[in-house]
């Protein structure tokens, strides 16, 4: 029986276990020292001063859009081609959500829609207290670009760099928020690294960092100096805030600790595959990932896009027939705005066509650490047979 490839998996080695175990046979299953020391270990790689493990991405997304006041009446901005998770958040401030439509070539957000965009939004008094650009498949956007807008325009920057660990922008570490308020990565078994579920907050700000502290477990401080009041023993503490119970386990940072061991080895190995597939690729009747020239991308995704107008097959037909030989292709992403929920809070089709082009033709083929050449070769030998 021929094997399935999947678009993405984890990869766990002995070390990784050895972590996971060692945990185990601990004192402390959570609120231990992994946390500290995964935080720590994510901090340093990417050159910022804080990071703040959470329990999944998308909580990481809800307490960074917190910990900037987002609310009722704001807006939050971001881009079509993402999981529902980035404009979700905003929703769970009571804020009200709009996208910015992407670059064809990048599929990230804009920078020409959203110049424009701004100009309008501020013609009309309705700024985004919040943009969250998302660095899709790995890639990071314009964030220079980005952040001269919000300067001009005031707004703050929340990256969703959840595909983009271990990538560069300019030369450094995607996550080192030189351009951004905050960062998010995520810990997913298909990304970069995994933890299992789990996420991380990154900023250089410190009344960022101690409110995120806080809104991660429940609002809560034992902080004598942040207290209403005298502290009544070495037993107390006070609820500041309503916040989540949006923890990391030491189990899970244990592993994710392992994990940033081999963080270089995920990426150098993922630029290889994805370098293979631009050589075995070229000649098909297919748009190849572009890479702008500011960017190293961690490879999280590679997407090809169909010219239908050449193959005599359909997207879905492309899509279905590489799973039914084997091959777990996916699609990044449905637009947000297209999804039934955002359909009746009065979005529509039609509303951000460069994403809804992408979304016709986009197919996620397999690209993950453990992906060997001679499956690889499947892949593409699979997709030629198809597509001619």
């Amino acid at each position: 029986m021929t094997s399935y490839i999947p678009y993405g998996r984890q990869d766990i080695n002995q070390q990784d276990i050895d972590a996971v175990v060692e945990v185990l046979h601990s004192e402390w299953l959570t609120q231990g020292r992994a946390i500290d020391l995964f935080e720590q270990a994510v901090a340093d790689y990417c050159g910022v001063k804080y990071a703040i493990a959470v329990s999944s991405a998308t909580a990481a997304l809800h307490i960074a859009c917190l910990s900037i006041g987002l609310g009722r009446q704001d807006y939050l901005w971001t881009s079509p081609n993402t999981f529902v998770a980035s404009a979700n958040c905003g929703l769970y401030c009571g804020a009200k959500i709009d996208f910015v439509d992407i670059d064809p070539d990048t599929y990230n957000l804009s920078i020409d829609e959203l110049t424009h965009k701004l100009h309008r939004a501020d013609q009309q008094g309705c700024l985004p207290k919040v943009l969250v650009p998302v660095q899709f498949a790995g890639q990071s956007c314009e964030m220079d670009k980005i952040a001269a807008l919000s300067q001009k325009y005031g707004f703050q920057v929340i990256e969703d760099a959840s595909h983009a660990i271990g990538g560069r922008y300019q030369g450094k570490a995607i996550g080192c928020c030189e351009f951004s308020d905050l960062a998010v990565f995520s810990f997913h078994p298909v990304k970069i690294i995994t933890t299992g579920e789990g996420g991380m907050v990154l900023t250089n700000r410190q009344d960022l960092y101690e409110k995120l502290i806080r809104l991660r477990s429940h609002g809560i401080t034992r902080n004598s100096d942040l207290m209403q009041g005298e502290s009544h023993g070495a037993w107390y503490y006070q609820q500041l805030e309503l916040g989540f119970n949006y923890r990391m386990t030491d189990i899970q940072a244990a592993l994710g600790i392992s994990q940033m061991n081999r963080l270089d080895e995920f990426i150098a190995k993922r630029q290889f595959l994805a370098q293979r597939y631009n050589h075995l690729l070229k000649d098909f009747p297919i748009t190849l990932p572009y890479q702008h020239p500011d960017t190293e991308s961690s490879w999280h995704l590679y997407v090809i896009c169909l010219h239908l107008d050449k193959i005599s097959k359909s997207h879905r037909q492309v899509f279905e027939g590489l799973r039914q030989v084997g091959i777990g292709v996916n699609l990044h992403y449905i637009p947000v705005h297209t999804q039934p929920y955002y359909q009746n809070i009065g979005f529509k089709w039609g509303d951000f066509p460069k994403s809804e082009t992408y979304y016709d033709s986009a197919i996620s083929i397999p690209l993950y650490y453990g992906l060997s050449k001679e499956n690889q070769n499947r892949v593409v030998d699979n997709l030629r047979k198809i597509l001619t």
